[in-house]
């Protein structure tokens, strides 16, 4: 029997992977003699809704996000993590892992620094082409750390091993078909559909330019659908009209299949995204969220700029209006869609699963 303690909290970018990987060794060690694995994290976060639906227990445990300069908050970050130590130590105690995986946020340092001080051996799975603060930080301590991108041996120099991966996505992702797609929307060989979403919360720049460009006569034969994002659903303004070729919905929960279907994709740059973008074969346009950690955003959607797998744009480009023509031009240049999807392909990693799987096993003695 393997055992597994998971964990990654804050936004889905940390806890969709956590979920990913814990999947993943479920289905190799579960016919093997049995795999046991449970998470921790703050039950009143995002990872406290998305991991019980994901059929995992989630223990609830205390944490803190450390301030980015010195202030008031370091002392209540300090003692909530002191005490979300003690609270992992006794969970590592009780439950035995073989390994402890983190992959990213503040929830992640209790439990990382309780497992290293009691000689369990730690792994990291870093999904950005930008480190993030935790994760720099406790890769010091770190047995193996799993990338996303490649290329990040330096920035984990202490670590004892690093292995680029690649992002682990669903399995029906990777299988998305392009043309079952665009039948499942009615859609034909010759009519042009643009997909737009700025993440689970919205985009208020993305969605300003899809209702302003559907609207124009030049887009009037494009079929837009936007996903306006549950925080920005409701600041759309009662008096905007929306125009008949746009379909607006306030979360999509498949968004893997819109990307598949459109011509243009026009979405933020992170690490999962950029994932499905890649085994999609997605012709994007990648905005990055100006004000990410880092600015790691754009140093994924520059991974696939720098090999012609996608339109970066900055977001103040977006919002001083200069998308407009990008997208003109790319609905009107089939050569250059087919480019960019073949582009982005290479830096999808179909065996990524396998390759997560062999790594742990390597280090815990499979």
């Amino acid at each position: 029997m393997k055992r597994f303690i998971v964990t990654g909290g804050g936004t889905s970018g940390h806890i969709n992977p956590a979920i990913s990987i814990a999947d993943a060794l479920a289905a190799h060690y579960g016919p093997q003699g049995g795999c046991e694995i449970i998470f921790t994290g703050r039950k009143e976060g995002l990872e406290g809704e998305l991991v019980p639906k994901a059929g995992y227990e989630l223990r609830d445990i205390t944490a803190k996000p450390f301030p980015m300069k010195p202030s008031p908050k370091m002392v209540k970050a300090l003692i909530a993590n002191i005490k979300g130590r003690k609270q992992c130590k006794q969970i590592i105690r009780d439950f035995k892992p073989d390994a402890v995986i983190g992959t990213g946020g503040y929830v992640c340092a209790p439990l990382l620094e309780a497992a290293s001080s009691l000689k369990v051996p730690v792994i990291i799975h870093e999904a950005n082409a930008f480190p993030g603060r935790a994760n720099r930080w406790l890769g010091r301590k770190a047995d193996l750390v799993l990338t996303g991108f490649p290329d990040l041996e330096k920035d984990f120099s202490k670590a004892g091993r690093v292995v680029c991966t690649g992002n682990p996505i669903r399995s029906s992702v990777a299988a998305t078909d392009a043309e079952a797609c665009r039948a499942k929307f009615g859609l034909g060989p010759d009519d042009k559909m643009v997909f737009a979403m700025g993440g689970s919360l919205g985009s208020k720049t993305i969605n300003d330019f899809v209702i302003k460009a559907a609207s124009e006569p030049r887009f009037k034969d494009v079929r837009f659908v936007l996903g306006t994002g549950k925080q920005q659903s409701s600041k759309i303004a009662s008096d905007v009209v929306i125009p008949p070729n746009l379909e607006t919905y306030e979360y999509i929960s498949n968004p893997n299949e819109y990307m598949a279907a459109a011509d243009v994709s026009l979405t933020r740059s992170g690490a999962v995204t950029c994932a499905e973008t890649a085994a999609i074969g997605s012709c994007s346009v990648l905005i990055p969220y100006p004000y990410a950690a880092h600015d790691h955003q754009t140093y994924n959607a520059s991974a696939f700029a720098d090999i012609g797998g996608c339109v970066l744009m900055p977001d103040k480009d977006v919002a001083e209006g200069k998308l407009g023509n990008v997208l003109e031009e790319l609905l009107n240049d089939g050569q250059r869609r087919k480019s960019i999807r073949m582009n982005a392909k290479k830096l999808a990693v179909p065996d990524c699963d396998e390759k997560i799987v062999r790594a742990i096993g390597e280090l815990i003695g499979e």
